[in-house]
């Protein structure tokens, strides 16, 4: 699996979100200051929720640049096959007959791509399992608490 590839197909989904938030937040903000929003009485607040969706928005908007600014650092950073779990690599997990597939990243945890015909989702060092994961490496057979259970995991590859 070609890990640049998977962190281009993740700035991808990264900027159409980008895209889709920076059209929500134009929208809201143009329904916040539109005159027809002004407050006819004292319980009208459609022009103060505009204005709140609008906010809430352009917060969304900034943080999604942000990652898209980390993530497009991770590019061409490779991991030698001893080296532990960081910020840039990309896990495979087996738990029985079970693989799985994580990108570390330093944002957008959740954000899931496929790639050769496998769903990769995107773990952030501050989330559980994330955490968890930090500093082990290829080979180690790992007891980690996932979805509120202890399960057995053997870190396959680290790249």
């Amino acid at each position: 699996m070609n890990k640049d590839t998977v962190i281009n197909l993740i700035i991808a989904k990264l900027t159409e979100e980008l895209e889709l938030y920076r059209r929500a937040a134009r929208s809201a903000h143009s329904e916040a200051t539109d005159p027809h929003s002004k407050a006819e009485n004292k319980y009208d607040t459609r022009g103060l929720e505009a204005s709140y969706l609008a906010r809430g928005q352009a917060k969304q908007v900034a943080e999604l640049e942000q990652s898209l600014h980390e993530f497009r650092a991770l590019v061409g950073r490779h991991f030698i096959p001893t080296a532990p779990i960081d910020v840039g690599a990309l896990v495979e997990l087996l738990a029985g007959k079970d693989r799985s597939f994580y990108l570390i990243g330093p944002r957008a945890g959740g954000t899931e791509v496929e790639h050769d015909g496998h769903e990769i989702t995107v773990m952030t060092p501050q989330s559980p399992l994330g955490g968890q994961l930090m500093g082990h490496k290829a080979g180690e057979k790992l007891k980690l608490e996932f979805g509120g259970a202890k399960r057995e995991f053997k870190v396959v590859s680290v790249s």
